[in-house]
């Protein structure tokens, strides 16, 4: 028989492990080390975002010794609360959590940016598509692209609704409102769920995803909780870095993960595309601040071998990407980790800085200086001022206030 001290120490281990419904039953849950992230491999949207849990508070029973009193105290005690709750008079609803420390940590909460939501600034996502059957999306308008199925109507093809989690971060209504609640939002569905607890897509669809949200939806920023990996054998840039080139190159902003696969086993490359020059290349950073451990290191020189300058050292900054709470399918609240979170952090940040100076947006006539230049106000609004680049966690950390304050300093682009 097990001790009590030996369940106590096994119900507290427990604290520490995030639970994951299996893909086949949902009723099974499984612990899982959050710190434990596998290597990333083809193109998926969960090398930049851990597979996520529901946040449903968990009843721990701690073993304690009752005298005989006590236990008849309890037992009365017992019987009158179930009266009580039998009779209706008393009610406990448990809300989901939420993490709103993270964007207080991303300098979301700055009186500089009082007022702004992102207000007619368009964003397009690419991911495993969006749900819209979670209460915080009411009222919700999403312009939506199946590169799957043939849906004309919004729907998620991901394990746990991985395009679901992000789109919320950005614009949910209620609960935990979205960081830009009010952007234009057009999501392209290109990953799904492979049957093993995987949201991957082919390179090929990725691009014409993103061909869509230059052409189509004519995007100022382009959202991208994905990545592919790179070697040093490759002997040309695939199709989404050239389609990532050529939306950057037209003052298109794209904003993408830089990767998972960080620790003793980091290759070294942050994802592709975020490797491209013009893009942001997004780590993660942790509660507190700091670089979460899996969040993936860059290397300062592309596969040519040419030296990356300011201010396109890669990561360029990281963001909030550790227990990240967001919209789930239907009324539920889901948890995740890693630079997928991260990644939409700067997104809004940057539609935000888009609403209050809509002339550094994209022009018919673009060239992509103004990407150049709203870069160099990143770097510069970071606590070095700029002066300072890691592999992991670039030029720090993202702070939204500071980051509008030095755009508003820019010169006129185009």
């Amino acid at each position: 028989m097990t001790s009590k001290s030996t369940i106590g120490e096994v119900l507290s281990s427990l604290d520490t492990v995030e639970l994951l419904p299996e893909p086949d039953d949902r009723n099974i849950l499984s612990a899982i080390d959050p710190s434990a992230v596998g290597f990333q491999d083809e193109w998926r949207a969960e090398i930049t975002g851990w597979a996520p849990n529901k946040p449903t508070p968990i009843n721990r029973v701690r073993g304690k010794r009752f005298l005989v009193t006590n236990s008849i105290l309890f037992a009365i005690f017992a019987v009158l609360m179930l009266w009580i709750w039998q009779s209706g008079y008393f009610l406990i609803e448990v809300p989901p959590a939420k993490s709103e420390w993270a964007a207080e940590q991303a300098g979301f909460d700055d009186s500089i940016l009082n007022g702004l939501t992102g207000e007619g600034v368009k964003v397009c996502i690419v991911d495993t598509g969006i749900d819209l059957s979670n209460p915080a999306f009411s009222g919700v308008s999403v312009e939506f692209k199946d590169m799957i199925g043939t849906s004309s109507t919004p729907v998620d093809y991901g394990f746990l609704a991985h395009g679901t989690l992000m789109a919320g971060l950005l614009i949910a209504q209620s609960h935990q409102i979205g960081m830009s609640p009010n952007v234009k939002l057009g999501v392209v569905a290109a990953l799904g769920d492979d049957g093993s607890g995987q949201n991957t897509a082919n390179e090929e669809s990725v691009a014409m995803a993103i061909n869509w949200c230059i052409d189509e939806f004519q995007a100022d920023i382009i959202s991208l909780s994905l990545g592919g990996t790179q070697n040093d054998g490759m002997s040309r840039e695939g199709p989404s870095v050239s389609v990532t080139r050529k939306a950057t190159d037209m003052g298109i902003y794209v904003v993408a993960a830089a990767g998972n696969d960080g620790g003793p086993d980091d290759d070294g490359r942050v994802s592709v595309p975020s490797n491209v020059p013009r893009a942001i290349s997004v780590g993660a950073s942790v509660k507190g601040g700091g670089v979460w451990d899996n969040s993936s290191m860059g290397q300062q020189t592309t596969l040519d071998g040419e030296l990356r300058t300011n201010p396109n050292f890669k990561p360029e900054i990281i963001a909030p990407g550790q227990s990240i709470i967001s919209t789930g399918v239907g009324d539920t609240w889901y948890s995740s980790s890693g630079t997928s979170d991260s990644t939409v952090f700067v997104t809004a940040a940057l539609a935000l800085i888009l609403e209050d100076l809509p002339m550094l947006r994209p022009q018919s006539d673009s060239d992509g200086s103004c990407v150049d230049s709203v870069k160099e106000a990143l770097r510069m609004s970071t606590p070095s001022g700029g002066n300072i680049h890691d592999s992991r966690s670039g030029y720090g950390e993202l702070h939204a206030g500071n980051w509008l304050e030095e755009a508003r300093k820019l010169p006129i682009c185009q």
